[in-house]
């Protein structure tokens, strides 16, 4: 048999694999993400335990925020050097651990300590799972894997705030403990489920220096790095504010649970599709036309009145438009270093992420000023910024374009 029809045979298997990877690391992003989206719907909760100001309810929420987020970028090099597996299990280990020990913080400081641990597994946890999932170096179809760890990660988002209100009803917010019980046995199954550090070795063999991987902040990695950081400000913003507004226009804890589960969900069937459309259609292009649209979705979900079938909706079309930006700026990212993917995808969903939850934390201080609703509407301009600067980034020095 010549290498030609070698090759052609091991093709079908390379890419089976490739699906298989990226269908593992959903499934953990799912469970990781679950406890990530167990903090917003119980900030009123942790409010009136503690007595906290809106402000300080959106440093709880910017503290786990940036603590999942910072880090990322250094997390994701030693991934990339060192080997991933470890990194992707241990992340949702700690994370959900954690996450589940909020219920028995009695005090702020306590609260921020927990939250920050689970917020660095939740950090290690999603470079080297991007990265798993896209494999650019499979070639054609990057776009489609990563949205599957995005649906993944979606899906719990969209669930978390579900279970983690039914736990606390259930239980009490002590009670929340026993939500570390899945992920404490996922574990194990995950670890012999993902390639040995030996296998990783033969596809990244060398890592760039991080130097060099900072210095391409100022050209195109800049740029995308840029509409990460705008999208997910106006993101977090919402998923921050929402339960506060929906309280203080009198709707019940239930009510701001199910806006927030309506605009995750819309948020899986949006990585989908922006998977999907990355493949096949001008990323930069593609990007500018989420982001225009998104503008208007974001400010009519915050405006309309709180928990109405109408501002319902327009969460759901919000949550579509904003994370179908997502596999189009990790693919972008991806594809600018590929022997740095995980460090490149810690950019541009880690930095990014942190850099837009900072905002966030502005965002708390003037709505102790003016409001929720209004220092909500007054955030989401920064949607128009991202596509103004994804409309740059078309001008500009361009990443790989689809195969």
């Amino acid at each position: 048999m010549d290498s030609a029809s070698t090759v052609a045979l091991r093709a079908p298997d390379r890419r089976l694999s490739a699906t298989r990877i990226a269908l593992v690391v959903a499934i953990a992003h799912a469970f990781n993400d679950a406890y990530s989206a167990f903090v917003a719907p119980l900030l009123p909760r942790l409010m009136d335990r503690m007595g906290l100001s809106i402000a300080l309810a959106a440093t709880v929420a910017m503290t786990y925020s940036v603590a999942s987020s910072l880090l990322q970028p250094f997390l994701g090099y030693l991934a990339d050097r060192h080997g991933r597996r470890a990194f992707l299990v241990a992340g949702p280990l700690l994370s959900g651990v954690f996450v589940s020990l909020i219920g028995v913080a009695d005090t702020f400081w306590v609260l921020i300590v927990v939250l920050t641990i689970a917020g660095l597994g939740s950090a290690a946890f999603h470079p080297p799972g991007a990265s798993y999932a896209a494999r650019v170096s499979e070639g054609r179809g990057s776009g489609v894997r990563y949205s599957m760890f995005s649906f993944g990660g979606s899906m719990g988002y969209a669930l978390g705030p579900l279970i983690a209100v039914g736990i606390v009803h259930w239980r009490g917010l002590e009670g929340l403990w026993v939500a570390m019980v899945p992920v404490v046995l996922l574990a194990p199954l995950l670890y012999v489920s993902l390639p040995s550090r030996r296998i990783e070795r033969s596809t990244v063999r060398h890592p760039p220096a991080l130097g060099e991987i900072v210095r391409q902040l100022a050209g195109p990695l800049g740029l995308v790095f840029g509409i990460s950081a705008l999208m997910a400000w106006a993101q977090r913003t919402f998923l921050t504010m929402v339960p506060i507004i929906v309280n203080e226009a009198g709707g019940s804890e239930a009510l701001g649970a199910v806006t927030l589960t309506v605009y995750l969900g819309a948020q899986a069937v949006g990585t989908l599709t922006g998977g999907y459309l990355a493949d096949r259609v001008d990323r930069h292009r593609l990007l500018m036309a989420l982001c225009g649209l998104a503008f208007p979705a974001f400010l009519a979900a915050v405006a309309l009145p709180p928990g109405s079938a109408a501002a319902i909706a327009a969460a759901g079309f919000a949550g579509f438009l904003g994370m179908a930006t997502m596999p189009p700026i990790v693919v972008m990212a991806q594809e600018l270093h590929p022997q740095g993917v995980a460090v490149s995808s810690g950019i541009v969903m880690g930095l990014a992420w942190a850099t837009g939850s900072l905002g966030v934390m502005g965002t708390g201080v003037l709505a102790d000023f003016t409001g929720p609703v209004v220092a909500a509407l007054a955030t989401m301009p920064v949607v128009l910024g991202a596509a103004l600067l994804a409309r740059r980034s078309a001008t500009g020095p361009t990443v790989p374009r689809p195969a």
